[in-house]
């Protein structure tokens, strides 16, 4: 089996046609990388010093991901799956599996401190999904090695809050009955975890920010933006960057709001937040003009003059 699984992988790869991505992928995986299908040494471990390096970059994230992985174990755990996670350069970090398991998968190389880069093991779920940052499912021969066409992969990358990709989500299957629609049932849970993960490592990271959640569902993540108190842009998911063309990765230049979201700019919005400002100030004063004057910093009689402006009562009432 493993002769003839090589045998097509180096035919698709030597022929002219263009292929699917699955093929792009072996493409790369003989072509720039030069792997051989048929080489049968385990995938390489980094030491345990490395693999403590690697978690301490990325400490606090792990914090936030660790619950979302225990659910995620809890609901595929006992159907032969573990689950990992990786970082972005497909090292794995952290990884559960049930104890009747776990020879299986520390034989297959799917444990802490295994290098699973596409430039490493060639197609496979987490290589590959970080290769494209994409989700993805490599099932049973569709991996380039043909010591891997014993499992099946299903993946979701995770964008950090700045937009780049940080890591990556893996289930990976050995059981040899897994059908396709269980494997892509499953993949639409750990695309999902992905998205969740996401969402609350980005949230972690502005905590003084108002959070917009994008009008739009997106497949690649979350659609969200991060608002300072002046109503300026100061952070975009991978999802919402792409959405509002904000760029793909790193610091985003702040920018209004309600130029990215579509709505009024024009004087008359600028009229409508201060007159917004000036009445929550009221608000909170209890209709006392002199502390409401007091907290927008500014004097009493040029309170008085704003809301006769802004058409503002006393009472703050328009």
């Amino acid at each position: 089996m493993s002769k003839s699984h090589a045998d097509y992988i180096i035919s698709t790869v030597e022929s002219d046609h263009v292929g699917t991505r699955l093929t792009a992928s072996w493409r790369r995986s003989m072509m720039k990388h030069g792997l051989d299908p048929t080489r049968t040494p385990a995938p390489k471990r980094f030491s345990d010093m490395e693999i403590q390096e690697r978690r301490a970059r990325l400490e606090g994230f792990m914090d936030l991901a660790t619950p979302q992985l225990d659910h995620l174990f809890q609901m595929v755990g006992n159907t032969g799956c573990s689950v990992l996670m990786t970082d972005r350069d497909g090292v794995i970090l952290d990884q559960r599996s049930k104890d009747a398991d776990s020879d299986t998968f520390q034989d297959w190389g799917l444990w802490a401190g295994f290098d699973w880069s596409e430039k490493s093991e060639g197609t496979n779920g987490i290589g590959t999904c970080i290769a494209e940052a994409r989700s993805l499912i490599i099932h049973r021969d569709e991996h380039f090695m043909s010591r891997n066409t014993v499992m099946s992969c299903m993946d979701a990358p995770i964008f950090g809050p700045d937009g780049e990709l940080i890591a990556a989500l893996d289930v990976s299957s050995c059981r040899a009955d897994q059908t396709e629609a269980y494997t892509r049932l499953i993949s639409g849970v750990v695309a999902q975890t992905a998205k969740q993960i996401e969402t609350e490592a980005f949230r972690a990271a502005f905590p003084k920010a108002r959070i917009i959640t994008g009008p739009e569902e997106r497949p690649e993540g979350a659609v969200l933006l991060a608002v300072d108190q002046d109503d300026l842009i100061v952070g975009a998911t991978r999802a919402a960057r792409r959405a509002f063309g904000l760029g793909l990765g790193g610091k985003i230049d702040p920018r209004p709001a309600s130029d990215i979201l579509g709505r009024d700019s024009t004087s008359s919005a600028l009229e409508r937040a201060e007159r917004a400002a000036l009445k929550r100030a009221i608000a909170r004063a209890g209709g006392n003009m002199s502390a409401a004057a007091r907290e927008l910093g500014i004097g009493r009689a040029t309170l008085y003059r704003r809301m006769k402006r802004l058409g503002i009562g006393e009472n703050g009432e328009n």
